[in-house]
């Protein structure tokens, strides 16, 4: 038994590479979703005074290594200003070795020192620590690059067992938002989705209430209720379904959150948790192509072909220098 468990403990540490760039693009969806949250929120906002708090931002034990307490006091914008730069850095998928850790720093900060701050941005701050281990073993110089099929066994295995955690880590968030709410009448009864999305303050935006009113005032809101507590779920079970489930799922999953931007305007929050489906859902041995993408970008010639077409060019240039001296 423990000959076969060894045997396959080494055939799994040797499959494919999981440097690849999906979770490359969950990591860039990740850090703009907290850079979003940071780029378009005062600091006065984010770190406002309130009860049993004597001062703004927390900075007491462990929190003093904050990226926001570790800068003079009143310098609270320029901290701010700088983890949305070290945040673009990261989403630009630069040096994932060195931008990993900045990452979690960022992120983290954030989660210890603000006041005003939701789950998206904890949920941020442990999927930035969880990724660090895969970003340690990631030696290319940007993490769109395809994945490099190298590395010695102990990376590998650190980087497997760091996606095995990061997917776990994410099937036990639904799960919990699935589970945690069947002790809520109104979720149990089927009337959730009315007061939530109708809610003046963090519901729907009146144009859009408007239209759907008429819907949730129907018979409908219940089993439109329900089916979020079993989205939620089928996408906790993600950890577990085969490849051609999970990716039947991923849209049902982007869906999701998509909508919960339109009904309540978290956009940070939505493109955290797109990246953290992402991670669940998406094999990292099945790397995005973002071929239509480079067919719009400028293509950059290799240095080769440049280095000929120079040439040819300096030729022509010499022929007809040539051509026009004898003609003098």
């Amino acid at each position: 038994m423990l000959t076969q468990l060894g045997n396959r403990a080494s055939a799994w540490v040797a499959g494919p590479a999981p440097w690849s760039n999906v979770y490359g693009l969950a990591r860039t969806l990740i850090a703009l979703g907290t850079g979003g949250t940071l780029a378009f929120s005062h600091s006065s906002t984010l770190f406002r005074p309130a009860v049993g708090m004597a001062e703004v931002p927390l900075c007491e034990g462990i929190r003093q290594a904050s990226l926001f307490c570790v800068l003079p006091a009143g310098w609270l914008e320029v901290a701010r200003w700088t983890a949305v730069l070290l945040l673009l850095l990261v989403a630009s998928g630069w040096r994932p070795r060195v931008t990993g850790l900045l990452h979690w720093w960022v992120a983290v900060s954030l989660q210890w020192s603000g006041v005003l701050t939701d789950g998206g941005d904890q949920i941020a701050s442990v999927l930035a620590f969880l990724l660090v281990p895969m970003t340690l073993t990631d030696g290319r110089r940007w993490h769109w690059e395809p994945p490099v099929e190298g590395g010695s066994d102990e990376s590998r295995l650190i980087a497997r067992a760091s996606w095995l955690l990061l997917r776990g880590q994410v099937a036990f968030i639904y799960l919990h938002a699935s589970v945690g709410k069947f002790k809520v009448p109104e979720w149990v009864d089927g009337t959730a989705l009315y007061y939530w999305l109708l809610d003046p303050s963090i519901g729907a935006p009146d144009w859009l209430a408007r239209l759907v009113l008429p819907v949730l005032s129907s018979p409908l809101v219940a089993p439109l209720t329900w089916s979020v507590l079993i989205l939620e779920f089928w996408l906790a079970l993600g950890l577990v379904l085969s490849r051609g489930a999970r990716r039947a799922l991923l849209p049902f999953g982007l869906l999701f959150h998509t909508g919960i931007i339109f009904f309540h305007g978290l956009i940070s929050f939505a493109l955290i948790m797109f990246g953290a489906l992402v991670l669940l859902l998406r094999p990292y041995d099945e790397a995005f192509s973002f071929a239509w993408l480079r067919s719009r970008l400028p293509q950059r010639k290799p240095r080769s072909a440049r280095a000929e077409e120079e040439e040819v060019q300096q030729s022509g240039q010499g022929e007809r220098d040539g051509d026009g001296a004898q003609a003098a």
